[in-house]
């Protein structure tokens, strides 16, 4: 409560408030930044909130990032939602205010604010941004955008409940989200579409993973496979958990060569990942992490103590 009433006091301070999050952005990360400035802009509406950093085509239907120009950043607050780490924060320019904060439920790899609140307990960022306009007494500005914005940000980060980072008081959140008419199954249903042009990329997929005995899985995606079905690295990255449902399967990498390197998501059922990811400069949550490797060969590396996992 001390560092939700302490973040407050520094919204109301500033006029000017720019909400970043993390490169290459996942439903909470924009669920978070979103609905963080709408429940903002709906408690004061004289303030000019912007939510800035690179859109993402697949999510879209959440909202589209402000485009600022440098003058913005003088005399304002920035705040930083779900990015553990200062090198992750999409728009460098976060650095150019007159004050910063963090939330985050990320481990705490980095904390670059002059307020840094970190839970990692909580589900998601989204479910921070709910607990913290409900513990300050501030439910009342809820409505249905922020509610939608906070749900899929929740949604995203427990595989739609079936992590175990959900939590009851994570239902308890949704539950109440859900009573702003926030029209929930069209919601997840555009969560869940791609596009057509993907199939034959998902078909490629399930056909090329590589599952061990032992429950290690690794699904490779090289450069000529993205221009073989004509998809951008970015759309690869949307089917890390086509194979989660495999018998057997412990810890998996799906690894996709993005050119300048190679983008690795690491994913597990109940085995702590997220120390492999930081070994070799990543991160992430003890079951789901991410990290950028500039080799094959040092994805093997990673491979390796990723497989050690499960022996």
């Amino acid at each position: 409560m001390k560092h939700y009433e302490e973040i407050l006091s520094k919204i109301e301070e500033y006029n000017t408030i720019i909400i970043h999050r993390h490169v290459r952005p996942d439903p909470d990360a924009f669920g978070s930044q979103y609905g963080l400035q709408r429940f903002i802009q709906a408690k004061y509406r004289t303030k000019h909130v912007y939510a800035v950093g690179d859109s993402e085509p697949s999510l879209a239907f959440m909202g589209t990032p402000d485009k600022i120009d440098d003058a913005t950043y003088e005399g304002a607050l920035v705040i930083v939602c779900d990015t553990a780490n200062a090198p992750r924060i999409d728009d460098t320019r976060y650095a150019n205010g007159d004050a910063l904060i963090k939330i985050d439920h990320h481990p705490a790899v980095d904390q670059y604010g002059e307020i840094n609140y970190v839970n990692t307990g909580a589900s998601s960022t989204s479910e921070i941004i709910y607990d913290m306009i409900e513990s300050l007494g501030a439910t009342e500005y809820i409505n249905r955008e922020i509610a939608s914005a906070l749900y899929l940000g929740i949604v995203g980060d427990t595989g739609r409940f079936l992590f175990n980072n959900t939590t009851p008081r994570t239902m308890a959140i949704a539950s109440a989200l859900l009573t702003y008419d926030i029209h929930h199954t069209e919601l997840l249903n555009q969560l869940g579409e791609k596009d057509p042009h993907l199939m034959p990329f998902q078909g490629y997929v399930l056909q090329n993973f590589e599952l061990e005995d032992n429950g290690f899985c690794q699904v490779k995606i090289t450069e000529d496979v993205l221009k073989q079905f004509d998809v951008a690295a970015s759309e690869a990255s949307l089917f890390v958990n086509t194979i989660a449902d495999l018998k057997g399967l412990k810890v998996w990498v799906f690894a996709v060569d993005e050119g300048t390197e190679i983008r690795c998501r690491l994913r597990s059922k109940g085995i702590v990942i997220n120390d492999v990811a930081a070994d070799f400069g990543g991160g992430g949550h003890p079951n789901a992490s991410g990290v950028s490797v500039d080799s094959w060969e040092t994805f093997e590396q990673l491979a390796a103590q990723l497989r050690a996992k499960v022996q």
